[in-house]
């Protein structure tokens, strides 16, 4: 790299812009949170679209401004173009397309998922494969094993909500505001976790070799459990102070799901280095847990928050990375569903 890169991140509520260094140091980071959503508890596709459009130009202008550097200066500009809401990820596409036309410079369309796997090293420079990576955000939750940059091997996922989703939905029921995540860790500090016991769906004994679908994960099942002791609890008048334990077993077993797994999937590979991504990854609780189970021989990385939560830093990087290596994965048009690339099935027999 001989110049700085400007990565713009549009996949859902947050538009954010960054500009790097040419040694993939952060020189400015900044990032629109659309509070307009707050109104209903959740994201609202065509809501989001609209507020990047507004926003997209400034904050650009202002991440540029902070870094000091001219857009004449740029070595490329990198987006986030899959996967996400379709019509929040075409205006980052296009805007940053057309820019970089503009300055006779690359686009590098970027995944979303491999920005998430690039945003710890931004803080730390060790946070390099191999890792087991476990990427939890309010649209992902999945496993991956991370033996090289640009190789990963798909362990499990979600099959229904995702576990910010889940978290937001639940705060919502509890009438505990948006976004969930932060809302119910809050609610939780000091409740009784143990108060109510809710499901851990998918987790069940792990057998001596590792089966299909052992490191998957379910969300929806959890959520309704609490549904329905909401209702009960309503129905008793209890509900608004039972919440914050309500809340708090839920958390408790969100977690207990999250870091099990994690645990496992390291253990399945012989890799004791975890890598944590994505808005969830900033929850307290399961950055404890994930810590101390992977033991004194063990390494977690978990950026703080600003490189955590969706943001043009981590896009950035991962462009950076896919420019010096002159492959974007065959990516190229905005996607709400692309998968990873370089994503492979995982053979537990020839990667244990």
């Amino acid at each position: 790299m001989t110049g700085p890169v400007l990565g713009i991140e549009t996949t859902c509520d947050e538009t954010s812009a960054a500009v790097l260094d040419d040694r993939g140091r952060i020189t400015s980071l900044v990032v629109h949170s659309q509070d307009v959503h707050q109104l209903y508890g959740g994201v609202v596709p065509e809501l989001a679209a609209r507020d990047h459009l507004r926003r997209i130009e400034p904050v650009a202008a202002q991440a540029l401004k902070e870094a000091g550097v001219a857009r004449r200066e740029l070595e490329a500009v990198a987006a986030a173009a899959a996967p996400g809401l379709i019509g929040a990820l075409l205006v980052g596409v296009s805007w940053s397309r057309a820019t970089a036309f503009a300055l006779g410079v690359p686009f590098v369309p970027v995944h979303h998922i491999e920005g998430h796997l690039f945003g710890p090293v931004l803080e730390d420079p060790e946070a390099v494969p191999p890792f087991v990576a476990l990427i939890a955000s309010g649209g992902h939750t999945l496993l991956l094993w991370a033996p090289e940059w640009g190789r990963y091997f798909l362990l499990g996922q979600t099959r229904d909500d995702a576990a910010g989703e889940a978290f937001d939905k639940v705060a919502k029921l509890l009438d505990m505001g948006y976004p969930g995540g932060p809302a119910i860790e809050g609610k939780a500090a000091g409740a009784d976790a143990s108060r109510y016991a809710l499901p851990r769906p998918l987790l069940r004994p792990l057998k001596a070799a590792p089966a299909p679908g052992d490191f998957d994960f379910s969300f929806s099942g959890l959520k309704t459990a609490v549904a329905r002791t909401a209702e009960e609890l309503e129905a008793k008048g209890s509900l608004a102070d039972e919440a914050p334990h309500l809340a708090a077993s839920f958390q408790e077993a969100a977690v207990d799901v999250l870091a099990t797994k994690t645990i496992r999937a390291a253990r399945a590979v012989r890799c004791p280095r975890v890598l944590l991504g994505g808005g969830v990854s900033a929850n307290a609780a399961l950055r404890q847990r994930v810590h101390a189970g992977i033991g004194p021989q063990g390494r977690m990385f978990a950026g703080s928050p600003r490189v955590s939560l969706d943001n043009g830093a981590m896009i950035a990087r991962a462009g950076q990375f896919r420019l010096e290596h002159g492959s974007f994965g065959g990516m190229g048009e905005a996607s709400a569903s692309a998968p990873l690339p370089g994503l492979q099935p995982w053979d537990p027999h020839a990667h244990a």
